[in-house]
This record gives structure tokens, C-alpha cells and sequence, in this order.
């Protein structure tokens, strides 16, 4: 993007963001404790779910946190959750569908660009710094599997987002994508193929796709027996895209590598993992690398071998309730005026 642009788009942005900052938050959807709002993100408007605490006074402000999910997701899947009970200890949370997903503006639909997804986190916490509801100095940010590497990656790149904490981080490099898709063979394969689908893309316009989750189709993005994305009372909702993923997200998402940001950050933060989650190696060297002093690393007894526990830290009551109830006492603690 040329610097001409990003000035346009910031320009927009800050404009949008005055606009809104105008109004106090206001509970529009009484059953969830919920408003819809809307923020620009590069030129691209992106639509969220703010919830607010149970005894929410429109005249108060209070600390703030903005949550995100695993990859390919939803506002309505994990980020929404999460938010909800967040939301419940105190705190206005904001849950939002990245650019090319869900109600948010963007093409190609269901791209996953990891870059597009850092700058929409950076864009998220400042539109709540703007709001006459939020602490603006007490913004902290929640992601859980790959949202873990957009978050630490958005955290060192903006001043807003104050601390944070990971759960079940998906962290990797180019060495462990090959664990999972097909050693150094199948990522080579993937580039190509992305990389392919990105030449056809710009000379037609037309997307080129696969499934999201299968458990047939060995192209799939997602190939194997993970309930969470094929039960609808899990997270293969309506408003998540089973069978569109699109091609040119390999390159992307294959060489994005939030790891070596570990050195450099300099937020607090509280990471949550266990051995059955995804690539705990990764999440315990990362942690490692930090090197500010406030940081805590939480390992959690696992019932299930790796990747599968994975997915309760998507919506399964026992994890969510302990990983809410640590992170909260955490953000308490960091986010006071």
C-alpha cells in the first residue's frame, strides 16, 4: 500500500472514530447485554459486538478489553464467548469480525491475512479509546489460538493495547507449520498453490477455494474429526463459512512467524496453555524469550493429547471458567487508573 493511502485510510479512520466517540455506549440488544457498533480499518468498515457489565451506568467508565479468536472465525464463535463472560466481571469487551469475514467489509471473503488481522486489533483498541465509556489508559487485548499471535503481534506495534493474555496460543515458525501440513513438501505446496491463486485472482477476480473443515477432502484447511467446526452447537454456526477458504491465505498464514516479537515486547502479559493444546513447546519458548519481568506462564493439567484439547479452550465450560476467572484477576490488576 502506498504511503498516500494509508494516510487516506487513517485520515478516514480517525474521522469515523471522532464521529463515534460522540456517543455514550448504549445497551441495544437487552438480552446479551450487547450493542452492534462499527469502525474503520484502512478503509475497510468492520462491525463488532460490544458487551457491557451487568450493572453498566452509560455515565461511568470503566477498563476495556478487545477479544479475538482462532483463525477463519467469527465474532459469534470463541471472541463472542469470551467477550460475554469478560464482560460479566467488569469489563466492556469488544468482539468484531476481521476484514473479508462475517459482517465486516473486504475482499477476497475468507482471506486469512495475518497482517490485515493485526492492523484490524490496533484499529479495534483505538476505536475504544475513543469511546466516553472506556478508561482509555486501561485497554487490555484476549486471543486465544492463532488470535495469540495477532494479539502479541498488535501489542507491539500500538501504545493502546496496555497488557494482555494469551490462551491456548497457536505460536509458530517455519519449522513447526511443517508438522502439520505435510513437512517441508506440503508447505511448499501450499505457497504454490496460494501464491497461484493469488496470480488468478488479480488478472480475473475470481476466488479460488477449499473447505474449511472436512473429514473427507484432505485439502480441506482443516482436515480431521475436530468437533468444535463441524457441530453446530459448537462453532459450525451460520454465520461461519465451513467450506470457504481461500487458497491464497497459505503463503500468508504459512509464513507468518510472531515468534521472534517475544524479545521485543514490552506489555504485560499472562499466557495460558496446556501439553494437549496446540504446539505447547512453542507457547513455553516464547514465553521464555520475553524479556520484560511482568509475565506469568499458567500450565494447565491436560486430559487430552495435543492438538485436541485445543478446541475446549474454545467453549468448553471448565476451561473457559478458569481461563476467565485467571485473566480477569490479571486484568484487574494491570488496568487501574
Amino acid at each position: 500500500m502506498n504511503p498516500s493511502k494509508k494516510a487516506l485510510y487513517a485520515m478516514i479512520a480517525f474521522l469515523t472514530i471522532q464521529c463515534a466517540s460522540k456517543r455514550n455506549l448504549q445497551v441495544t440488544d437487552k438480552k446479551h447485554n450487547k450493542t452492534k457498533v462499527h469502525f474503520t480499518s484502512e478503509g475497510k468498515k468492520l462491525v463488532g459486538d460490544v458487551y457491557l457489565p451487568p450493572s453498566y451506568d452509560p455515565s461511568k467508565k470503566y477498563p476495556a478489553l478487545v477479544i479475538v479468536g482462532s483463525w477463519t472465525t467469527v465474532k459469534e464463535q470463541m471472541a463472542g464467548l469470551y467477550a460475554k463472560e469478560f464482560a460479566k466481571k467488569g469489563f466492556i469487551t469488544l468482539a468484531f469480525d476481521f476484514r473479508n469475514y462475517g459482517e465486516s467489509e473486504g475482499n477476497p471473503r475468507f482471506y486469512e491475512s495475518p497482517e490485515s488481522k493485526i492492523q484490524d486489533i490496533r484499529n479495534a483498541a483505538k476505536y475504544l479509546t475513543t469511546s466516553n465509556n472506556v478508561q482509555t489508559e486501561n485497554i487490555g487485548g484476549f486471543g486465544v489460538c492463532a488470535g495469540a499471535g495477532y494479539m502479541l503481534e498488535a501489542a507491539n506495534t500500538t501504545k493502546d493495547i496496555k497488557t494482555l493474555v494469551t490462551a491456548a496460543s497457536w505460536l509458530h515458525d517455519g519449522e513447526a507449520v511443517k508438522l502439520f501440513y505435510g513437512g517441508e513438501r506440503g508447505v511448499d505446496s501450499k505457497i504454490q498453490a496460494a501464491q497461484k491463486a493469488k496470480r488468478h485472482y488479480s488478472s480475473t477476480g475470481d476466488v479460488t477455494y477449499i473447505p474449511t473443515i472436512s473429514t473427507k477432502d484432505k485439502s480441506a484447511a482443516m482436515y480431521g474429526p475436530y468437533d468444535y467446526y463441524l457441530n453446530p452447537k459448537r462453532g459450525a454456526i451460520s454465520q461461519w463459512s465451513a467450506d470457504k477458504f481461500a487458497v491464497m491465505s497459505w503463503e500468508d498464514w504459512l509464513k507468518f512467524n510472531p515468534m521472534p516479537s517475544a524479545k521485543k515486547l514490552q506489555a504485560p502479559v499472562l499466557m495460558i496453555h496446556s501439553d494437549g493444546a496446540v504446539l505447547p513447546k512453542y507457547t513455553k519458548k516464547y514465553f521464555e524469550d520475553i524479556a520484560i519481568d511482568d509475565k506469568k506462564l499458567i500450565w494447565m493439567d491436560s486430559s487430552k493429547p495435543s492438538p485436541f484439547e485445543q478446541f475446549d479452550f474454545y467453549d468448553s465450560p471448565d476451561k473457559v471458567n478458569f481461563v476467565v476467572k485467571n485473566c480477569s484477576e490479571w486484568f484487574k490488576k494491570h488496568l487501574q487508573n
